[in-house]
């Protein structure tokens, strides 16, 4: 079925499928599952109930609530009548949601439970587009989601609504925060959402009636697409009841793929180093001859039958426990948003464990550029190869910039900041910068660093910070650092956060 707008791929499996198990989430314990059939129902009842509510095509909702169905149930009904989803983090100030209700004239707002609630519930008397807010929890501060949804539905009357909706029409806003200012609303339509869904259809193995666990929020671009990629496949999509317990869901659900950033698979990565420090004897030399094994691998490249034979042994008795760690079932995790080390990249690969990382901007709907399975379409310490659709060149200055129909529509309300960044060409200005990387005759896409942290000293040499971040998040001991300078220094510094956990271990 050709689609173009983003509800549309709910409705072909509700016609292909509708009984296959599509959501799913803790409910007392106990994983509660939705087919494809009963999310189509529900998000018909989201529909009536916002029709209720005088809503019209391009009014706009807020939803703030952590990963859960209510949150997908909420944004299908209101893309089926034309209005406008604005997602937004639980975790943001007070400031900046005031900010965000009136830029965006919130008409309603969906929370997930009461202490979301009650950081929301000030604006009823501070924004003035806003007249009512729904829980998906119940709380006895607010209308209840589940109570609130009509019993009986005009089935006709939303179709016919269904029908005007476009793919140049909104999808959503989603606010990106500055490093200084106010938040920018990105405009993103069905068009820019679908075009970028269906270039990583291409690209991506993933199954159809496979599992997934989603744990990035849904508030953020990049699992907001994933989503939409999740259910063109039908895949079986189940949330992790928070970030803690996520290693007991990656038991529980053994996972075929998921979405991740470098963070949680460094902490993987330090849990595994720390028991094996705690070896002894020839358990201990085992270890250290597997991780000095892994730690060789070429990807794409045969190292000849003895290091095969020898890394085939270190997987079986060794590497098995990185597995057994994610699930069991993985066969590929794609990360994004931030830079992740080059070697552990290869030890995960080495491991069994593919490591995809990728590149993209809430502009951009979000992905740019991708390193694939097939290892020939893979290089590590690149964010791999640009995504069918998305043309990537450098502009004189090094910066990356970007053309595509996954470009946003602009900046709402701020046609000065829209051409700031998109050239009368086209061209997305990303404001990163980069070089190209030529592997196995494919051109790799290399961030090199960010172009405004771009600094020099009082000697006049130029500073990347990022390359120096990298390398010194390497350490266990360092959980997060940041490169400071200016012209006026003859020397650079580093605000570090230490990681505690193995500091302690060490002391």
């Amino acid at each position: 079925m050709e689609f173009k707008r983003l509800f549309d791929l709910l409705t072909n499996h509700v016609n292909e499928n509708p009984n296959n198990l599509f959501l799913a989430s803790k409910v007392n314990n106990k994983w509660k599952h939705y087919s494809f059939q009963e999310v189509q129902q529900i998000a018909n009842k989201v529909s009536q109930l916002l029709l209720s509510l005088n809503l019209q095509k391009d009014d706009k909702i807020a939803v703030i609530a952590n990963n859960r169905p209510e949150w997908n149930f909420t944004d299908f009904g209101a893309q089926q009548i034309g209005v406008t989803v604005v997602p937004m983090y639980p975790t943001i100030s007070e400031h900046d949601y005031e900010y965000i209700f009136n830029d965006s004239e919130i008409k309603y707002a969906f929370v997930g439970d009461n202490t979301i609630l009650q950081k929301v519930k000030p604006l009823l008397q501070k924004c003035t587009s806003l007249k009512g807010i729904y829980t998906f929890d119940e709380t006895e501060d607010a209308k209840s989601f589940w109570s609130a949804l009509p019993e009986n539905i005009d089935i006709t009357a939303i179709e016919n609504i269904k029908a005007t909706v476009t793919e140049d029409d909104l999808a959503t806003i989603i606010y990106t925060s500055g490093t200084t200012g106010n938040p920018k609303g990105v405009m993103l339509t069905h068009k820019n959402i679908v075009s970028n869904v269906i270039s990583v259809k291409e690209v991506t193995p993933f199954v159809i009636g496979e599992k997934s666990l989603s744990f990035l929020p849904l508030c953020h671009s990049f699992e907001r697409m994933v989503f939409y990629a999740y259910l063109c496949f039908g895949i079986h999509i189940h949330y992790a009841e928070s970030l803690e317990t996520i290693a007991d869901n990656l038991q529980e659900v053994k996972p075929y793929c998921f979405t991740t950033v470098p963070r949680l698979l460094e902490k993987v990565y330090e849990k595994i180093m720390a028991k094996g420090a705690a070896l002894t004897g020839a358990k201990k030399l085992l270890f250290d001859w597997s991780m000095e094994l892994g730690a060789q691998y070429e990807i794409g490249t045969d190292k000849g039958w003895i290091y095969n034979a020898q890394l085939a042994i270190a997987r079986k008795l060794v590497f098995s426990k990185w597995q057994e760690a994610l699930g069991g079932n993985v066969h590929f995790i794609i990360t994004g948003a931030a830079a992740m080390q080059p070697r552990l990249i290869t030890l995960f690969t080495a491991a069994g464990v593919n490591v995809l990382e990728g590149y993209g901007l809430t502009e951009t709907s979000p992905v740019l550029s991708c390193n694939l399975v097939d290892e020939k379409q893979r290089c590590i310490g690149t964010v791999g190869i640009p995504i069918p659709g998305v043309e990537i060149k450098m502009a004189e200055d090094g910066e990356i910039i970007a053309k595509g129909p996954n470009i946003m529509k602009g900046y709402y309300k701020r046609p000065d900041l829209t051409a700031e960044v998109i050239d009368k060409d086209g061209w997305f200005h990303t404001g990163d910068i980069g070089t190209w990387v030529e592997k196995n005759g494919n051109k790799f896409l290399k961030i090199t660093d960010r172009k405004k942290e771009l600094f020099k000293t009082a000697g006049g040499k130029y500073i990347a910070p990022q390359v120096i971040e990298n390398k010194m998040k390497e350490s266990p001991y360092i959980e997060q650092i940041m490169v400071v300078g200016g012209d006026d220094k003859k020397y650079i510094s580093a605000l570090i956060v230490p990681s505690f956990v193995q500091l302690i271990a060490w002391a």
